[in-house]
């Protein structure tokens, strides 16, 4: 391709970026890939979940210290980018938090999706990654309008007639959902139990690793990148308990080794000429077709030459 290689991921609150294929970027970023976030809201309902940094100063200042700590997180990671879209976190249903107007689950979904594209339009990523619909195991307002926004603006970012103030159209090629799956939390619960550790998975999710299983398309080997997430996990001081046996019980040395897989869903894929040639019907319909049963491990497969991985 005669466009550099751009990976674009959109999430909800600082921290996510460190919890969901920090891993990946990493590895891309190392291979040259130009690497971008967008972080959707500062994060201004986190709960202060280290003790250590539980105090009147940094409650007083949180929005400000969580924006510090995403920067340190994404120079961890290794974002060449980070793009705040600026609506503020909508907290959970029921909380004031969630009326205000200003939060991004409250704004106008033509506006956000709007601010997505433009930031498409000039970043021009080949490849995307979001979150998908299914949110069941921690259902926050900002995760679920991040997979409707994200979706929607990878299907207006070509379409020369939506968002015509937003920049010269760009079609990405792919959107990815990243996963977190089954058999990282049962390879990981295994280890806790071989160590003679106890393990942080309780009985309802063990069942949920057992029995909801998704189809990954996309395993992306990150072997030698295993300190990734642990480090930007604990750039977040406000958010991430260095003591949570969840994130880190497992001693870093046997971390590294427990499932160095990224899982992820292919969800879109535009179309290519081939597609077009043989469309029987509208070939704009293409845009929102997945590649079901692909089972790739770059997210940039079809893209790039495979010998420049």
């Amino acid at each position: 391709m005669s466009e550099s290689l751009c990976l674009l991921t959109v999430h909800a609150h600082p921290d996510d970026e460190a919890s969901k294929g920090p891993a990946t970027v990493a590895r891309y970023h190392d291979q040259g890939v130009r690497t971008v976030l967008v972080c959707c809201t500062g994060g201004e309902q986190g709960d202060i979940l280290n003790p250590a940094m539980d105090t009147p100063e940094v409650r007083a200042a949180l929005p400000q210290v969580r924006l510090r700590e995403l920067a340190d997180a994404t120079a961890v990671i290794g974002y060449d980018d980070v793009v705040m879209l600026g609506y503020r976190d909508s907290g959970m249903p029921g909380t004031p938090a969630n009326e205000d107007p200003r939060c991004f689950a409250r704004a106008p979904l033509g506006e956000a999706v709007g601010r997505l594209v433009e930031v498409i339009r000039r970043e021009r990523p080949q490849v995307i990654v979001t979150y998908d619909e299914d949110q069941r195991g921690y259902p926050h307002p900002d995760h679920l309008r991040v997979h409707e926004v994200s979706v929607a603006a990878f299907d207006a970012a070509g379409d020369p007639d939506a968002y015509r103030g937003a920049g010269r159209p760009w079609q990405p090629l792919k959107l990815y959902y990243a996963g977190f799956s089954g058999e990282r939390v049962l390879a990981m619960h295994g280890k806790f139990l071989e160590l003679g550790l106890e393990s942080p998975f309780d009985d309802a999710w063990l069942e949920r690793a057992r029995t909801h299983r998704r189809q990954y398309t996309t395993r992306i080997d990150v072997s030698g990148y295993g300190d990734v997430r642990r480090r930007a996990l604990l750039a977040h001081a406000t958010q991430i308990d260095p003591e949570s046996p969840f994130w880190f019980g497992l001693p870093p040395e046997v971390m590294r080794d427990v499932h160095p897989v990224d899982e992820y869903i292919l969800a879109r894929r535009a179309p290519s000429a081939d597609d077009v040639a043989a469309a029987s019907g509208d070939p704009g319909s293409l845009r929102v077709a997945a590649d079901i049963g692909a089972q790739e491990d770059d997210l940039f497969a079809g893209v790039r030459d495979p010998a420049n991985r």
